[in-house]
């Protein structure tokens, strides 16, 4: 297609979308559960012919040399599409927050002020690689009343057109407006660029992936966008730190799923117990097949072979793979100032039985989620309590850390009167 065609694509579908936003704000919570409900049924429905798509993607990724963490994040499987179905399920047990009132007011005149949550509008989601965020992304947004168009990366176009359709599809008999769900079916970078200047139909641009896609995204907008930057999770272990719990919950943040943007990329730890932990961890690691890059006083204390010196570039990678850089800091102050600089502000911990030092911990480190004796992999809506997520924010306006349904409303102001006129 040439630019002129992916742009009258582009607009026809931010046209439909912004019908459609306006059908969506007449549904009632009631209707809109129904629908969600019949979507994950479409899902489930749809499985053989979800996968079917899915192993082509498969295909292509694997012809394409990319990494195994990579391909895991593409991967679907009934049990997947299955989890999927059930997100959608708890987001239509969730509360509604469309309608709330957040605060109301009389002024002397008589005016009568009610600040109520209502849709943002339309939404659009750039992302990459996992088509679970075609559910996740398409479902919270249709339940606090938005329109979403979404454009997934060329990696899992296959999957994310089968589970597109499938949701639009699977709601339509239960009452879903026309082009509520819109997934653009061509990955040609010029969309990215066409998307991002439809300011006149998209209210808010989300984009999820590489720094590379989000720095773009940025340059280009003309609509407010919230950004899904990188991970660089860091956990920290104090010198009263609880040495097993330490290395249970390192382990998990690192080689539970490596793939993804709340596995701890960076492991400090206090320069008290780093003689006794390093070989602890090193030994931990290496026997989950971590490959460890450390400073020279890990290299030293770890008594591995196999542990090679960090670059400057390795502080500040996100990974997203079984590679995991190791530092030994001389004191909390340090660990402080270590992550605050080199992090990515997603989510860090502290592993300590101090609670005065956890407590500074919690309250110095610029993140939006901030860990106590708890894995940075619970920074996730789902594990939040929020059903699926649209993206965990790095932002500080309007949203920060896991977006659940109140971060994909806004609010309008309705003021009652009889008669007032200012003077």
């Amino acid at each position: 297609m040439t630019s002129e065609e992916i742009k009258s694509a582009i607009w026809q579908m931010g046209a439909q979308a912004r019908a459609a936003s306006y059908a969506l704000g007449k549904l009632s919570s009631e209707q809109k559960n129904a629908i969600l409900l019949a979507m994950a049924d479409a899902l489930v429905a749809r499985e053989s012919e979800i996968l079917e798509a899915n192993a082509e993607d498969l295909a292509a990724a694997e012809a394409a040399g990319l990494t195994g963490a990579m391909i895991d994040r593409l991967r679907l499987t009934p049990a997947r599409i299955a989890a999927m179905a059930q997100g959608i399920r708890e987001v239509a047990a969730l509360h509604d927050p469309v309608g709330e009132v957040l605060r109301e007011w009389t002024r002397p005149n008589g005016l009568h002020i009610v600040k109520r949550r209502v849709p943002i509008g339309v939404i659009g989601i750039i992302f990459e690689s996992r088509p679970n965020v075609t559910a996740d992304a398409a479902v919270l947004c249709f339940k606090t009343g938005n329109a979403t168009i979404l454009r997934g990366g060329r990696e899992a176009i296959h999957s994310n057109v089968a589970i597109a359709r499938a949701l639009q599809e699977g709601g339509t008999p239960a009452g879903l407006p026309p082009h509520s769900i819109q997934l653009i079916p061509f990955t040609d970078r010029e969309s990215v660029r066409h998307m991002a200047e439809m300011d006149r139909y998209l209210d808010l641009i989300i984009p999820r992936g590489g720094a590379g896609l989000i720095e773009t995204v940025v340059s280009l907008a003309r609509m407010p966008v919230i950004k899904h930057y990188d991970g660089i999770c860091h956990t920290y272990v104090d010198r009263a730190a609880d040495q097993e719990m330490a290395i249970a919950i390192a382990l998990n943040a690192k080689a539970q799923k490596p793939g993804v943007c709340n596995a701890m990329e960076t492991l400090l730890i206090h320069r008290d117990i780093a003689a006794e932990f390093a070989p602890k961890i090193a030994a931990a690691m290496e026997e989950k097949g971590v490959e460890l890059r450390g400073d020279p006083d890990f290299i030293r204390l770890s008594r591995s072979n196999r542990v090679v010196s960090a670059t400057e570039q390795d502080w500040i990678t996100e990974y997203l793979d079984l590679i995991l850089t190791v530092g030994i800091v001389d004191d909390l102050d340090a660990a402080i100032d270590h992550i605050n600089r080199h992090g990515s502000h997603h989510s860090d911990c502290i592993v300590t039985a101090d609670t005065a030092a956890a407590e500074r911990f919690l309250d110095e480190i610029d993140s939006a989620a901030v860990f106590w004796n708890a894995s940075t992999r619970f920074s996730d809506g789902g594990e939040f309590g929020f059903g699926a997520e649209i993206g965990i924010s790095t932002d500080k306006l309007h949203a920060r850390g896991p977006m659940g349904l109140e971060e994909l409303t806004s609010y309008k102001y309705r003021i009652l009167g009889n008669g007032q006129v200012r003077g």
